[in-house]
């Protein structure tokens, strides 16, 4: 089944996401090379693709995981939270309509 994971940032979080990057985009592209990953990407702070300095509020994913347990214990585990860049971390079962 799908999940959708959804960070939410602590303030001022850009310095660290730069840090921790890599680890957590290794996580992700892991995720896709098993065939697993429907999307994934940060959501920025004000309207642009480029944020600069204004950085991000959050990152969402939405995966395949075999159950909303191994979903959440993976989020757990994500560099990001555990460096405390997210605030939060929201786990829920995803259903996908559109596109088919």
């Amino acid at each position: 089944m799908l999940y959708l994971i959804y960070g939410e940032d602590v303030p001022d979080s850009l310095a660290q996401r730069v840090v921790n990057r890599p680890a957590h985009l290794a996580r992700i592209q892991e995720l896709q090379e098993q065939g697993r990953l429907l999307l994934a990407g940060p959501c920025p702070a004000i309207d642009s693709v480029d944020p600069g300095p204004a950085g991000f509020t959050g990152s969402l994913i939405v995966a395949e995981f075999a159950s909303l347990n191994a979903a959440q214990e993976w989020a757990d585990a994500d560099p990001y939270l555990v460096a405390g860049i997210y605030a939060k971390v929201a786990v829920k079962p995803f259903r996908k309509v559109l596109p088919e």
